[in-house]
């Protein structure tokens, strides 16, 4: 039986991926939750097949992962200080920008009285925001990659998912000592995030968590994170996300390699309703960076300034870079092309197709261990 195709209103919840009205409505209401459940029907797989190295470059990840563990609380040097105003100036002015809102034409909104006193604010917010955020998809993939142990049934993938479950309690760790020592604040999980991990969590296969969290959550934090690490002049959180991305790197590589092998053997209509759940993830990460909670808190109504944030180019080259990874990562796993080239026409209409023949991380990683083990060599 042939499965009926869902419409983009049916996956995202509205007809146009751009309405702004639409991705505003969303909100977190559970702000002051402590503990969120998401029920979940998954069978735990146990594999008696124990042969290590059946699937070579999974094994060779492995073998990386167990030595290339550092320790949060001591591999960084958490004595830096760190002057959150001073840094978003230093920043603008390190990357050629304002952070006054130069430039922009603020007529009719509420920022037209905004001083640099406001606007320093706004990038101290913005701050604390994207370490929170950062550190909530980090939890999530904590609990995601548990769950791949448990689900997958190789036993190569369950020794490295073993790896990255330790992995992602570190960054969670460290993403919250940088946030309440060097930082002055934690914001609540973004409602378009929340969404997107409840999905991935209560969805019953396997290869949906890791396509869900692997190639999409995670392939666009390890752009984000490059992004950040280019754009901040801030010793520590320079350190700390190169050990983050380091971590990363394995983990999309991971999720390239086994999605290619078992997407391989998917008939059409099954490949579909991966493309639909990755554009539908795509979406999702897109709509959390207009940052609804930071204007609440400044008190400006976001579906006010959130039409003028999208005419910055700065900001919309930003939100394009942010896919750098996971568009050749989809084009790498076949999803692109599959079902008549479905997600292409999607990725297009996000405008970001363009990075589809950048190289994938799966190949990236295996270019930067041979680089490295050459360099060791020599």
């Amino acid at each position: 039986m042939t499965q009926e195709m869902r419409s983009t209103e049916e996956i995202i919840g509205r007809a146009d991926i751009n309405d702004l009205e639409a991705i505003m409505a969303v909100y977190n209401t559970d702000v002051d939750e402590e503990r969120h459940v998401v029920h979940s029907d998954y069978d735990t797989v146990f594999t008696w097949d124990y042969d290590k190295g059946s699937r070579p470059k999974l094994d060779k990840l492995y073998e990386k992962a167990k030595k290339a563990q550092w320790n949060a609380q001591t591999d960084l040097p958490w004595e830096t200080p760190v002057d959150q105003e001073a840094l978003v100036i230093a920043n603008a002015v390190a990357n050629g920008a304002t952070f006054n809102g130069e430039g922009m034409d603020l007529s009719g909104t509420p920022l037209v009285t905004w001083g640099d006193k406001e606007w320093i604010e706004f990038g101290v917010q913005s701050q604390n925001w994207t370490l929170s955020q950062f550190m909530h998809g980090e939890q999530g993939a904590l609990v995601c990659t548990a769950k791949i142990v448990e689900s997958v049934p190789w036993i190569d993938a369950k020794y490295y998912a073993s790896t990255q479950v330790m992995d992602e309690a570190r960054h969670v760790e460290v993403f919250n000592k940088y946030l309440d020592e060097k930082l002055s604040g934690h914001y609540p999980i973004n409602s378009h995030l929340r969404l997107l991990l409840d999905d991935i969590i209560a969805d019953s296969r396997w290869d949906m968590t890791y396509l869900g969290m692997q190639i999409m959550v995670e392939g666009l934090a390890l752009a984000a994170f490059g992004f950040l690490h280019q754009m901040t002049t801030e010793p520590l959180l320079k350190q700390l996300l190169r050990y983050v991305m380091s971590d990363e790197s394995r983990h999309v590589a991971f999720g390239v390699l086994s999605l290619q092998e078992y997407y391989s053997g998917l008939s059409a209509a099954e490949l579909r309703e991966r493309q639909e759940f990755a554009f539908e993830a795509a979406v999702r990460m897109r709509d959390r960076f207009l940052q609804q909670e930071v204007w609440d808190r400044m008190g400006v109504d976001p579906r006010v300034i959130a039409p003028l944030l999208l005419q910055v180019p700065e900001r919309q080259m930003f939100q394009s870079m942010l896919f750098s990874k996971i568009v050749p990562n989809c084009k790498k796993l076949g999803l692109l092309d599959a079902a008549d080239g479905w997600l292409r026409t999607k990725f297009t209409e996000l405008g970001v197709i363009a990075f589809e023949d950048l190289t994938d991380t799966g190949e990236e990683y295996d270019t930067l261990q041979a680089t490295g083990e050459a360099a060791v060599a020599s």
